[in-house]
């Protein structure tokens, strides 16, 4: 659906609600598309990747036993 801007300004409520629906919602100036109405997408959970400013990085060796001031920290 494509709709005017001042169009856009009275039906505001209905055209979110048709993005919600999935419709695709286009709001032009004039004959001319300027933006399209969608939905959010929240995002749920974890996203597993790299933090780029560790690549290239040496990791800690986590089995290599630990210094005396190391120990002495936990105590």
């Amino acid at each position: 659906m494509q709709t005017t801007i001042h169009a856009a300004k009275t039906n505001l409520s209905k055209l979110i609600d048709a993005a919600l629906r999935g419709e695709e919602v286009i709001i032009a100036r004039g004959n001319t598309p300027v933006v399209r109405l969608v939905p959010v997408v929240e995002k749920k959970g974890f996203k597993f990747g790299v933090i780029p400013e560790l690549v290239g990085t040496q990791a800690p060796d986590f089995l290599e036993p630990m210094t005396e001031e190391e120990l002495r920290e936990w105590e």
